[in-house]
């Protein structure tokens, strides 16, 4: 399977303009345990974002159907704990 590369990633984030923390699972370990991995049958983890409190719990997530329709800054920023 295929796994996008950490340079892929950062080439990507540059040009949607991401300014938050991104990662890039090339062991897909992370996005196996999310249950993200391969999601749209193409062998990479779907767009996600997932707000974690401190003390484990996801207190809200987003999985899109495409890179090019990422969730916004603001709308992470309103789902913070």
């Amino acid at each position: 399977m295929v796994v996008a590369p950490l340079e892929k990633v950062e080439s990507w984030c540059q040009k949607a303009g991401i300014q938050f923390p991104m990662l890039a699972d090339a062991d897909h370990r992370v996005s196996d345990a999310y249950g993200v991995y391969n999601l749209l049958g193409d062998g990479l983890a779907a767009p996600a974002v997932m707000v974690i409190s401190t003390d484990g719990r996801i207190v809200w997530s987003r999985v899109a159907h495409s890179t090019s329709d990422p969730a916004s800054a603001q709308t992470i920023l309103e789902h913070l704990p």
